[in-house]
């Protein structure tokens, strides 16, 4: 089945708009725990405002993230939103073109930051179906690939498409990671699994 990567994008930013206002802007979110709702806001706006202007040095490194998240402590929850809907149409087009899957991380960011943001307004994490049929399938298959490159011997991981995503991602803990069904001991698998770091402590989203 072929994905819509701008659809998806799109559409979960749609949903983070309706999720939060001006009344969330200081609450922390715990799976960025260094981070507010303004802030998850400033770096996902921040980024397509960076993609429009051609401010790509860094891209994707904890200074370019940084200067996102600073930029947007001059502008109200409710301006940065404003901001990605001018800049986000554009690069939801480049995501739907032909070329897009070469951006594919931006869909998982925008969704790990939506289920986030959830998580932290005490919401369930029930993200649609569409999303995470493509999701799941893809990291679980970057992770086989990852094993293959470093040599190690195959495993099978029984773990739904969220849990793929939302642990890959490095919103799991290693012993929620190691509850999943795995077809042998997951202990040398871990840091192939883990992409972002672990989480130090549960969302308690499992």
């Amino acid at each position: 089945m072929t994905h819509d990567l701008g659809a998806l994008y799109g559409a979960s930013r749609l949903r983070m708009k309706a999720l939060v206002d001006d009344a969330h802007a200081e609450v922390r979110v715990p799976a960025t725990p260094l981070w507010t709702v303004h802030d998850v806001i400033a770096h996902v706006a921040g980024i397509t405002e960076d993609v429009m202007t051609g401010n790509m040095a860094g891209v994707t490194t904890d200074p370019w993230t940084a200067a996102q998240v600073e930029r947007g402590r001059s502008r109200t929850l409710q301006e940065l939103l404003t901001m990605w809907d001018s800049y986000a149409p554009m690069v939801e087009g480049f995501l739907s073109s032909p070329d897009g899957a070469s951006a594919y991380q931006a869909v998982l960011d925008v969704h790990s930051h939506e289920a986030d943001l959830l998580n932290a307004l005490g919401q369930p994490v029930d993200l649609p179906d569409d999303f995470l049929d493509w999701a799941g399938p893809l990291l679980e298959q970057s992770f086989h690939e990852t094993l293959a490159v470093t040599g190690r011997d195959p495993v099978q991981v029984d773990a739904s498409n969220l849990e793929w995503f939302r642990g890959r991602l490095g919103r799991r803990t290693e012993d929620e990671v190691r509850s999943y069904g795995w077809s042998r001991d997951p202990e040398p698998y871990l840091d192939s699994w883990f992409i972002f770091g672990r989480a130090e402590v549960s969302l308690g989203e499992t």
